[in-house]
């Protein structure tokens, strides 16, 4: 017996190993129908051998010849949910109906396929994977393993394991099969996380394929790699590296080659795809070794580098125009760094308006050339741009390199270029317009000497072209005249002639005269033109009744 023992131990340890079709060689006798290696039924008896593999990491299931199934040990239990030998089903037959057998795509096994009717059917088979789960039948509740006796988890999922089974046979002295025995392995981890990176590889908007290593073919391809080639998934799969070359056009294509062939990672490099249509496109590419059903691979990912190529050859066509634009605008324009206001580039018409070269003031700050003018109108035109972020057609003194200025209207806005916040600054040359309206208002000044002469619309033209020069100049306020000063003051902007104003007033003539050259005295001008724009400048517009309504009240009055 107690050599017995000790080849059973030698077995199970076997089993363990997965080498107990080894062992079983030195006690086989051929199998008339080619069954597995069998053991002399005269070392040991049956209660020895379940004593010694109920403690195995395996699952073993014993069935009698006349396919009754006579015993499992508790891993067999476990892989099946159950907790006892009765719920396997007594018989292979009834085993078919409590339990569904798939094969790994998911198809059912027909008739007559299941390990254990290939079992009784004399067929030897040493590794065969199929996926079980529980067809339904017995009480509801929940077993001590967490699933109900439907064979359906705790989340209310059907419950499936993933077995792999060779075969063995127990023979009897005159070596006939006395029990048959499947020896099952629990691949279902293993075939869990196979059906994630299956998911994974084939939603991962992310373009890959993968490589088997040992005859260097395709054996997967996902719709991001199909999607970004034009590809069909039949001219990908079972091809080969060398038919579908996805390194042809790798910047280091060598190194690349000796990694793919040593099975090792791949670095990242920019390659070039050639396309079904004849065309290529620009990918970045890198590899992984992985393993996919114990055969060892290459992982090949990739990045669409084609839209990236084309933002950047948009934008470096979009910064040769804007370059030829700004080179070749008729008005002066200067690009300036936001911090500090520094030069970074001028135009040719700068370089004309100012007598500046340019590499005299790239680099050196706006207020250091005093380019827009200097002092708190300055200081404001920088407050200005700095909180708002734009300047619309302000008027400056735009000073050149001898120190002369000229009248310029300024534009600017904020933009961003090279990662760098700057100022794009345009000037417009307006000191011709501004001496020719200088000439008119000097014209108009000599030759009218009396307000009563222009409309309404005139002396509003009139006020709005000399405010045009400048600021408003510093000098005497309102409030240094009298309340009947600024009553007069108020007519006379609104173009009223001395007898208007007498009229409205309830005044004489003279009297109005009088606070007139009082006026003048205080504002320091000398004609009454003068006087209108001072007032109209200061807003200074005295609400009056139209000048026909006034005629018609003195005529009245009169009669």
């Amino acid at each position: 017996m107690s050599d017995a023992v000790t080849d059973y131990s030698n077995i199970a340890a076997a089993a363990r190993a997965g080498e107990a079709t080894r062992i079983y060689r030195r006690w086989s006798s051929p199998y008339s129908n080619g069954m597995t290696d069998s053991i002399p039924r005269q070392r040991a008896d049956r209660t020895q051998l379940q004593q010694i593999i109920a403690g195995l990491t395996e699952g073993v299931v014993i069935i009698n010849p006349d396919q009754t199934i006579a015993w499992a040990n508790q891993t067999a239990l476990t892989l099946h949910g159950i907790g006892s030998v009765k719920e396997l089903g007594g018989t292979v037959s009834e085993y078919r109906k409590r339990f569904e057998l798939r094969y790994q795509n998911r198809h059912r096994l027909p008739e007559g396929d299941s390990p254990m009717e290939r079992l009784i059917a004399g067929e030897a088979f040493s590794e065969v994977v199929v996926e079980v789960v529980r067809a339904g039948g017995g009480e509801h509740g929940q077993d001590k393993h967490g699933q109900d006796k439907h064979g359906q988890d705790k989340h209310g999922q059907d419950k499936h394991w993933v077995h792999q089974i060779r075969s063995l046979v127990l023979t009897d002295p005159h070596g006939q099969p006395d029990c048959l025995v499947l020896i099952i392995n629990d691949e279902t981890e293993r075939f869990n996380a196979e059906q994630r990176f299956e998911r994974a590889f084939g939603a991962n908007p992310a373009p890959a394929v993968i490589v088997r290593l040992s005859d260097m073919r395709y054996v997967k391809v996902n719709r991001g790699f199909l999607e970004m080639t034009g590809y069909l998934r039949d001219a990908i799969i079972g091809r080969s590296v060398h038919e579908v070359d996805v390194l042809r056009g790798a910047d280091r294509r060598e190194l690349a080659v000796e990694r793919l062939h040593a099975g090792a990672t791949i670095p990242q490099m920019e390659g070039c795809l050639s396309l079904p249509d004849g065309k290529e496109k620009t990918v970045l590419l890198g590899g992984q070794p992985i393993e996919i059903g114990d055969e060892a691979c290459m992982l090949f990912t990739f990045a669409d580098l084609h839209p990236r190529k084309q933002a950047e050859d948009a934008l470096r066509h979009s910064e040769e125009r804007f370059a030829k634009a700004f080179r070749m605008a008729p008005g002066p324009m200067a690009i300036l760094a936001l911090d500090g206001l520094r030069v970074l580039d001028v135009n040719d018409a700068f370089t004309a308006a100012t007598g500046w070269r340019r590499e005299e003031v790239v680099g050196r700050s706006e207020a250091e050339l005093e380019l827009w003018g200097r002092g708190e109108p300055h200081d404001q035109l920088e407050r200005q741009l700095k909180q708002t972020g734009h300047l619309r057609s302000v008027d400056i003194q735009l000073r050149s390199k001898t120190g002369t200025a000229g009248d310029y209207l300024l534009s600017a806005e904020t933009v961003t270029i090279h990662h760098e916040r700057c100022v794009l600054s345009v000037m417009q040359d307006i000191t011709q317009r501004k001496q020719t309206e200088t000439d008119l208002v000097a014209a108009i000044e000599s030759v009218m000497q009396d307000t009563s002469w222009f409309g309404q619309k005139i002396v509003e033209k009139l006020a709005s072209l000399t405010q045009a020069h400048g600021p408003v100049a510093e000098g005497p306020s309102i409030a240094t005249l009298s309340s009947r000063a600024r009553e007069v003051l108020g007519l006379v902007a609104q173009g009223l002639s001395d007898a208007d104003i007498a009229g409205r007033l309830g005044i004489t003539r003279n009297t109005v005269r009088n606070h007139i050259s009082l006026i003048y005295a205080k504002i320091g001008v000398h004609r009454r033109s003068a006087v209108i724009v001072w007032a109209r400048e200061r807003g200074l517009v005295a609400p009056v009744k139209p000048l026909a309504k006034l005629k018609k009240a003195r005529r009245q009055k009169a009669a």
